[in-house]
């Protein structure tokens, strides 16, 4: 059964509660920046391991020091579901003890 999508209202609350968060086409969206690839590379993967646990995985690029996800879930539509808000927050608790 496929996720159900949020309300604008529903994602505007989520981000008030989400570092460095904002929305762009239908996703959720954050870039991160880190001392240098290899600090980048190690964050991606233990989000990696925190993704793969919660079933849910991200669209995201790195170049050398720069992270940058994208959350929106397939099974809905492509659209910002509970399942990206869950996510997202797991992904700011690993960027704060970075």
């Amino acid at each position: 059964m496929p996720a159900t999508p949020l309300t604008d209202a529903q994602i505007a609350d989520a981000l008030t509660r989400l570092e460095g968060w904002s929305t762009a086409d239908g996703a959720l969206v954050r870039s991160l920046v880190f001392a240098d690839f290899a600090a980048a590379l190690a964050f991606m993967v233990r989000v990696g391991f925190v993704a793969e646990q919660q079933g849910h995985h991200p669209d995201w690029t790195n170049v050398y020091n720069r992270v940058a996800v994208r959350l929106s879930t397939h099974d809905a539509g492509g659209v910002v579901t509970q399942k990206d808000v869950d996510l997202a927050a797991a992904i700011d608790g690993l960027a704060a003890g970075n």
